[in-house]
């Protein structure tokens, strides 16, 4: 479907921020690449062609017994037996580049954990023997799709929010807007740790906790662009012609209070991976045991001889939070119509 004149104009003002054109490039790389993250860093081999037949253990657990093992649970490929029944019959294996799981712990590694920058681990382990590299590369898919997911439903709801309070105004913007006082005038990260506090940790129960007091930051601008959309003629005219209150909304005032939020979008997904990072760093996120960026914060905390957990999960989260804040201002360039396309 083409886009309108109107949107290509965004649209090349947007590519015409250089900054951030090429930060949305380079974002959009990066999390394609760690959506693939099993392909890069694993402990299992991608491919495996043995006796004659071949095999996917990146994608299917296969028991040791396929490969003349005596054990029905899944094979670990970095056992020297299963090396040793691999070698017995005609095999090869192709192998991610870095053979580290996030989860896997080198017990060969002669070094003891955290250890540094080695042949084998070219960002070091952290202090349970996991490779770093395997760890920021799932930590940041996690922490970009949990911003993403956390971002798109907070902007659907505050957007619709904000667009039905400047709509009706009244005691329905009254409503809200007590509702958002209240909400604002609790600390958020506290609010979240009380909250997590009491229940188990997970993606999708932290994401809900989340999304109680995230969907506030985009009803303020959603609000006024509607209260200044319900006076405009065209709105006027279609109450006149007794089109239902429904339709003008979704039809006429959504549009432009979408554009209005479009603007806070990446400041919002922002917000959530730092946030996500905060109370993982604190220990109220994510499962101790999934890969994550605040995790590893907490490790340097921790590990203040091991400066490569500290340099690297600060170095990471840099670049995402620059990325993001470049964007943004291409974003919002593009949406000003004050500025010339």
């Amino acid at each position: 479907m083409a886009l309108s004149p109107l949107w290509q104009r965004r649209l090349h003002k947007f590519k015409g921020n250089r900054r951030g054109y090429w930060s949305f490039l380079v974002f959009m790389s990066l999390f394609v690449v760690s959506l693939f993250a099993e392909l890069l860093a694993n402990d299992k081999p991608i491919v495996l062609h043995y006796d004659g037949a071949y095999y996917f253990p990146a994608w299917k657990a296969y028991p040791e017994t396929t490969f003349g093992g005596d054990l029905e649970t899944e094979t670990v490929y970095t056992d020297p037996f299963v090396a040793e029944l691999l070698g017995k019959k005609e095999s090869w294996a192709i192998w991610p580049p870095i053979r580290f799981h996030y989860s896997t712990i080198d017990f060969e590694n002669t070094a003891p954990a955290p250890a540094p920058s080695n042949e084998r681990h070219f960002l070091g382990t952290d202090d349970q023997g996991r490779d770093v590299m395997a760890r920021i590369l799932y930590g940041f898919r996690v922490s970009v799709l949990f911003g993403l997911v956390l971002t798109g439903i907070s902007a659907l709801i505050g957007i619709v929010a904000g667009a039905v309070q400047g709509y009706y105004g009244g005691w329905v913007d009254m409503i809200f807007q007590r509702v958002i006082e209240v909400l604002n005038s609790i600390p958020f990260l506290v609010l979240l740790i009380t909250i997590a506090s009491m229940v188990t940790p997970g993606f999708w129960t932290l994401m809900a906790i989340m999304v109680f007091v995230m969907w506030v930051y985009l009803v303020d601008v959603v609000r006024a662009e509607c209260l200044k959309t319900r006076n405009q003629d065209y709105v006027r005219a279609a109450r006149a012609l007794g089109v239902k209150d429904s339709k003008i909304l979704f039809r006429h005032v959504l549009p432009n209070a979408f554009v209005a939020g479009l603007t806070l979008i990446p400041i919002v997904l922002n917000i959530s991976i730092t946030s996500l990072t905060a109370l993982d760093f604190l220990g109220f996120g994510l499962p101790p045991e999934t890969a994550s960026l605040g995790e590893l914060l907490k490790q340097g905390k921790d590990n203040v001889h091991a400066p490569w957990l500290l340099m690297s999960g600060f170095v990471t989260l840099a670049v995402i939070m620059s990325l993001l804040v470049f964007i943004g201002e291409a974003v919002r360039d593009a949406l000003d119509p004050r500025k010339a396309g």
